[in-house]
């Protein structure tokens, strides 16, 4: 019989490596995603698991906060969906962890770096489609790091390219995604054929234990119901701004032509806004985006020309 218990709800992913008993499971979890770093040999979790931990109305949380024996704290939590300004909090938390360790009078020196890792059912960098993506603070034009101090690392579990049948010689960090997103369809027998860990075993022990208690299974299914409705609120929120947005859009930026040009801005600006225009409407009929090439071999009179053309596609097309 399988799980049957997902470890990408809240409740049950805090269960799984917010518990002191357990640490060995979280231990192997960080050096699966820190490869390369200082190997954590112990740890402690400073907010234990608890089954009355979670607001009902906040699925953006805090899931486990640890510190290692080199005193490094590492701040752990999962996303299903993808809350605004997620980049600003992740940026936040990490360096109020940083410069929350000094008090007045200690030296810099005594500084241990802060870590955050988020794992993410969502794509937050479409551009970069890989499942671990690691920030630090480097300089731009050479392959110069300020400080190793301040790290964030997403797992963009959407980009795992790991089958049940590559798992078992997966990456350890690799193993750690697959196992998050198919746990709850494998049964414990298949554990140990498919991962050569021993931590996966026990991980997988920590979640049918959840489906066999009734308390905790109450308070999984509670769990997951408030993510479902809240990605179900999201994705109904992006469907009706997506309509209104496009018709506002086009207002906007015929609005903004229109008293630029009442302006009489310098020809440079409005070919820049005739491009502009053309990028929105294009964008809007689905069509192909100009490139930087396309527009620079046109002057502004066969921009015009494409631009009222788009125009009347877009209104034949009934698009609002």
């Amino acid at each position: 019989m399988p799980i049957g218990i997902s470890p990408l709800v809240d409740y049950s992913f805090k269960k799984l490596f917010g518990s002191q008993p357990d640490i060995a499971i979280l231990i192997h979890f960080l050096n699966a995603v820190l490869v390369g770093q200082p190997k954590i040999v112990s740890a402690r979790i400073v907010n234990p698991a608890q089954g009355k931990a979670f607001a009902a109305d906040k699925l953006s949380i805090l899931d486990v906060l640890v510190i290692d024996e080199l005193g490094r704290t590492f701040l752990i939590e999962m996303q299903i969906s993808l809350p605004a300004g997620m980049a600003q909090r992740l940026t936040y938390c990490t360096s109020v962890s940083y410069a929350g360790q000094l008090r007045e009078g200690d030296d810099y020196v005594k500084l241990r770096p802060s870590i955050s890792i988020c794992v993410l059912a969502a794509a937050m960098f479409s551009t970069a489609p890989k499942l671990h993506l690691d920030f630090r603070l480097r300089e731009k034009s050479h392959s110069l790091t300020l400080t190793e101090d301040i790290q964030i690392h997403i797992l963009q579990l959407r980009y795992l390219q790991v089958t049940a049948e590559t798992v078992y010689n997966a990456s350890g960090i690799e193993r750690w995604a697959w196992f998050l997103c198919n746990a709850d369809t494998l049964t414990l027998e298949d554990i140990p054929r498919l991962f050569p860990d021993p931590e996966f075993v026990e991980a997988a022990g920590i979640l049918a234990m959840i489906a066999q208690t009734q308390e905790e299974l109450i308070a999984y299914h509670a769990r997951l119901k408030a993510q479902r409705d809240e990605s179900g609120r999201i994705l109904q929120a992006k469907l009706e701004g997506r309509q209104e947005g496009k018709q506002e859009a086009l207002e906007q930026a015929e609005a903004m032509a229109a008293e630029r040009e009442a302006r009489g801005i310098a020809l440079g600006e409005a070919r820049g806004e005739l491009r502009g225009q053309i990028t929105l409407l294009q964008w809007l009929l689905k069509e192909p985006v100009w490139t930087e090439q396309e527009f620079a071999v046109c002057n502004e009179a066969p921009l015009r020309e494409l631009a009222d053309a788009l125009r009347t596609r877009l209104a034949a097309s009934g698009i609002r």
